[in-house]
């Protein structure tokens, strides 16, 4: 599932945002930055996709 979120983060960057944070504020922001330009919106999904990916192992982990 991860695999698929990257390439649509870089394909179709909203689609991985989405598939990663649902409705959200990071959506719109990713909107926005393909609005402004393509590059911008794959560089914001893929970090997001992976900054999303770092919270849920650091969640999962034991202290």
């Amino acid at each position: 599932m991860k695999l698929l979120r990257y390439t649509l983060g870089i394909l179709l960057p909203p689609v991985g945002v989405f598939l990663t944070y649902g409705l959200s504020t990071a959506l719109l922001i990713n909107v926005l930055l393909c609005l402004l330009g393509w590059i911008p919106g794959i560089i914001h999904a893929v970090w997001a996709i992976a900054k999303h990916g770092e919270l849920a192992q650091s969640q999962e982990e034991p202290i």
